[in-house]
């Protein structure tokens, strides 16, 4: 059964801005059904065009670009809440793949009504624009710390970033928050290898900064890990949900 917008599990969430009601009845128009994906399983390749667009409701998944040498660069992960899909929507082809980490359920919304948006929901459609501002801050963010951090810093940075997004989706149980994805994920977002990271994971775990083990990451102290991650802005701020 199709979840309505009205009683969608995240979007009441401290994240998300709230919306109106008339904006509410509208996504439930734009909303054309939902996608249940299981742990491995594309959802949109590079080269490809999609009628669809995407918002996460529940799971995690990952955006990547594989090399004409078959290296991939995660660009970045996908949580509960992200809008996926708005490349090929606008450009008519995906410069970059998606797929499911773990199992996940998916809004679906019909591209063609992206016209409709703009022309009759001004609100939504500055919604739509930040979060494609939202994408530019973080790829800017992350090549600064792929470029000029070390590879001790950048795994502070990833860890902690990824903390504080996920706490603010109401996962986290104490010191610990749902991380399903394998080190050759964060190596191939962060630009080591295989061997350096976990070199790199083994000294966090020595001074106790943070564990990574079954799924599960667990942070004492995200004040300290963010420093040595090299963080200024630590608050998670309010954003749209498509």
């Amino acid at each position: 059964m199709s979840i309505r917008c009205a009683r969608c599990p995240i979007r009441k969430m401290p994240l998300f801005k709230p919306m109106t009601d008339d904006e509410v009845a509208f996504m439930e128009s734009f909303k054309i059904g939902e996608m249940t994906l299981q742990a491995g399983t594309p959802l949109l390749s590079e080269g490809s065009n999609s009628p669809q667009l995407f918002t996460a409701l529940s799971g995690f998944g990952m955006r990547y670009k594989l090399l004409a040498s078959g290296k991939r660069q995660v660009l970045s992960f996908v949580l509960p809440g992200d809008f996926i899909g708005l490349q090929a929507g606008v450009m008519n082809q995906q410069t970059h793949s998606v797929e499911a980490v773990t199992n996940m359920t998916l809004c679906v919304f019909n591209r063609t009504e992206l016209w409709t948006l703009f022309r009759n929901h001004a609100e939504r459609a500055f919604d739509l624009t930040w979060i494609a501002a939202g994408e530019e801050r973080f790829l800017g963010e992350a090549l600064a710390a792929v470029g000029q951090k070390s590879a001790y810093e950048r795994i502070a940075w990833a860890f902690a970033r990824s903390f504080r997004r996920l706490e603010a989706l109401k996962m986290r149980d104490g010191i610990t928050v749902p991380f399903p994805f394998r080190q050759q994920h964060l190596a191939d977002a962060l630009g080591l290898s295989l061997v350096h990271t976990n070199k790199t994971l083994a000294r966090l775990r020595d001074r106790q900064l943070v564990s990574w083990a079954d799924g599960r990451l667990s942070v004492p102290d995200i004040g300290e890990l963010e420093e040595v991650g090299l963080i200024d802005e630590s608050a998670v701020a309010p954003r749209p949900l498509m």
